[in-house]
Parts: structure tokens; C-alpha cells; sequence
């Protein structure tokens, strides 16, 4: 994530603790799960990484790193997919495991900056929110179709905001006067319907609902429990695994099945007898999430909620 005025800039939260953890190693193959503005992938082959293969889901990302580290070469090859969809793509590309993978699940700088994505409630936009242009289904069809239980409950999933069944009281009662189209137009409604807090004015009071409609629109969660086995797949054994992640839903998830690898019997608890050999399957590479330093929070403050993991493949999976 990155922020700047002029041209956009999108800058590669953590990055150093990424590199350090994946421990590129010369003549390696990589994959960065989420291209986005390729900053992890060029300093991975900056470190000499045989090959890094680049995903995104996002056709606009896919095609300005294309142009931007264009001058790799067939040291980075670049696919259109979810990084859920991880092992189709090496399989693809007649590739078996691989040296280590990177995935940030946030929004790119481009992606927020870009008011026509509807990512950002500080910007005017169409509600969209999709990363990628196919999905069938736009935040304006959840804010304008969806039953006030059914879209209290998404704000409240998936954006853990306590004032859920407030907010989408009031959504549902301006949808009746017209469509709710704009981004602005849903931020401010927001806004008029949370009190005043003192939480209100550290963070803007639409910022919970627009990650839960950005979280239901692209099936975030949904992908990154899809992820995470197919990724310790297609590692060899010693191949690390780094996620970043940006609010507690994903981390939650990520620091489980983490755990869930790293122990020495991970078989039910109602079974009597162990059946997975009393092996982890990980070595945990961060016993707690790290967090961006204090240095660079001040220089890029989206990295603020930014919470990084790493695991190292110790056995085949």
C-alpha cells in the first residue's frame, strides 16, 4: 500500500522484513500472490531469485507491472488469477514447488486512489469495490438489494463494526428515496448515522462498512482460506511462506492454520490414535505477527494496520 500526491505511488508495506524472512536465495523461484505494484516482486529478483511468478487478479495490475519490470525478462512471468488459484498457475506453467511465497492482502494504492474503483469513501466513485472486473457483483448491488438483517450482518462480519444494525437501518431507509450509487453518497449517510465517539474522529466512521463491502463483494476470506493449503502444497520443503494482512478477520485466520501446521500431532482431538506420523508440517517463522515500524508508519500510514506472518515448510504436505 502507498500513499503520495501527483502520480500515484504504491509503496510495498514491510518490505525488508518480507525479503528477509523469504530468504531469497540465488537461481530460486517465487511466487508474489498478489503483484499489485510489484514492489516485492522486483526486489526479490533484485536478490538474484531465478524466477518470480506474479498473480493478480487485478487486469490493470497485471499490465502496469508488465511494463514496469518488463526489462526481468522471462525471470518474471506474470498470470491473471486469484492467488487462491495458486497451484493452477505452476501447474500451468509446468512448475512443481517453489522457493517461497509472498501475498499482501491489502488494497493497492492504485486500486484506492482510483475513485472510478469505488475502493475509497474519500474520493467520488461508483460503489464497485471489485478487484477484479469480472465478478458478477458490485457493492451497489449489496447496498441496494440486500435486506436490512442480511446487510447488517455483512457490515458486522466482515467489518466488525458494532453500529451495524444503525448503519444499515439507514441505508435501507435512503434506498427508498433512490439508488445509492456513490461512494460519497454511502460515507456521508454513514456519517450522519454513528454518533460523534471519540473512536469516530480518530478513524472515519465509513471505514468499517467499506472493508466489509469490499470483503463480501471480492469473497476475501473465502480466498484466503483456499490459499493457504494449496500454498504449503506447492512449496519444497524449506520454502517459506510470508502473508501480510490488514484487519483481524484475515490475521485470525492466517495465525491458525499456521498454528494448526506448526503442531507436532494436528489430528481431531476426538481421535484415539495419532495418524499424521507426530510431524509439523511448519516451523514458525514469527512466533507473533510482526507490525510496520514506527518509522515507517510515518512514511506510508496505510502500513499502519499492516500485520506480517512467515512459516517455513518443513516436511511434504
Amino acid at each position: 500500500m502507498g500513499e503520495g500526491s501527483g502520480p500515484i505511488r504504491h509503496v510495498p508495506v514491510m518490505l525488508e522484513e518480507v525479503v528477509q524472512l523469504l530468504d531469497c536465495k540465488p537461481g530460486g523461484v517465487y511466487v508474489d500472490g498478489t503483484v499489485g505494484g510489484g514492489g516485492y516482486s522486483r526486489s526479490i529478483l533484485e536478490r538474484g531469485a531465478g524466477l518470480v511468478v506474479g498473480m493478480d487478479w487485478d487486469e490493470q495490475a497485471i499490465e502496469r507491472v508488465g511494463k514496469e519490470l518488463g526489462g526481468y525478462g522471462e525471470r518474471l512471468v506474470l498470470e491473471r488469477a486469484d492467488f487462491a488459484d495458486v497451484h493452477e498457475v505452476l501447474l500451468k506453467r509446468g512448475i512443481g514447488q517453489v522457493d517461497g511465497i509472498v501475498v499482501d492482502l491489502g488494497v493497492s494504492s492504485f486500486q484506492i486512489e482510483e475513485g472510478q474503483r469505488g475502493f475509497s469513501f474519500l474520493k467520488d466513485g461508483p460503489l464497485d469495490m471489485r478487484m477484479n472486473q469480472d465478478l458478477p457483483q458490485r457493492a451497489a448491488d449489496l447496498v441496494n438489494g440486500l435486506p436490512e438483517k442480511e446487510l447488517a450482518d455483512v457490515i458486522y462480519r466482515y467489518g466488525e463494526e458494532r453500529l451495524s444494525r444503525r448503519i444499515a437501518r439507514s441505508i435501507v431507509a435512503a434506498r427508498l428515496k433512490g439508488r445509492i450509487d456513490s461512494t460519497l453518497e454511502l460515507a456521508e449517510l454513514i456519517r450522519k448515522a454513528v454518533p460523534r465517539t471519540r473512536e469516530a474522529l480518530r478513524i472515519h466512521p465509513a471505514t468499517r462498512t467499506f472493508q466489509a463491502l469490499r470483503i463480501a463483494v471480492n469473497r476475501e476470506l473465502e480466498s484466503l482460506e483456499r490459499f493457504l493449503p494449496h500454498a504449503l502444497e506447492v512449496l519444497r520443503p524449506g520454502g517459506r511462506l510470508c502473508v501480510v494482512c490488514f484487519h483481524s478477520l484475515e490475521d485470525r485466520i492466517v495465525k491458525e492454520t499456521f498454528r494448526s501446521w506448526a503442531r507436532a500431532c494436528r489430528c481431531p482431538r476426538e481421535r484415539v490414535a495419532c495418524e499424521c506420523e507426530g510431524r509439523p508440517l511448519v516451523g514458525l517463522l514469527t512466533r507473533k505477527a510482526l507490525r510496520p515500524s514506527d518509522i515507517e508508519i510515518e512514511q506510508n500510514p496505510r502500513s499502519r494496520s499492516a500485520r506480517l506472518r512467515a512459516a517455513q515448510k518443513l516436511v511434504s504436505a
